[in-house]
């Protein structure tokens, strides 16, 4: 199983980004993909996840009402739609899948995730 993030770049503040996750050796249908974010010194956090049993988005405080999850099946990916970008949603995104069937409270903690996309640069800068 591959992970492959992508989309990242340079964003004003306000503007917006979509990244995408790809996956390869997996089919994304039933199991848990999130978003992780990393800036510069900080730990990993939690951005949200899509859990494909159930086909329902969660998010983290910050991302709620900006970013959206969603899942294009026919291109085997989970995406990150983020809108209104601010200075300190400058990251490194990873995504991350879980084979097993975690509960919606361990969505948050890295180690419910059994595979890791590599992570993408978005850097929202004047």
């Amino acid at each position: 199983v591959q992970l492959q993030a992508s989309g990242g770049g340079l964003v004003q503040p306000g503007g917006s980004l979509r990244l995408s996750c790809a996956a390869s050796g997996v089919t994304f249908g039933s199991q848990v993909v999130a978003w992780f974010r990393q800036a510069p010194g900080k730990e990993r956090e939690y951005v949200g996840a899509f859990r494909g049993s159930m086909n329902t988005k969660y998010y983290t405080n910050f991302a709620r009402g900006r970013f959206t999850i969603s899942r294009d099946s026919g291109k085997n990916t989970v995406n990150l739609q983020m809108n209104s970008l601010k200075p300190e949603d400058t990251a490194v995104y990873y995504c991350a899948l879980s084979l097993g069937r975690p509960i919606v409270s361990s969505f948050p903690d890295p180690g419910t995730y059994d595979h890791w996309g590599q992570g993408t640069l978005v850097t929202v800068s004047s």
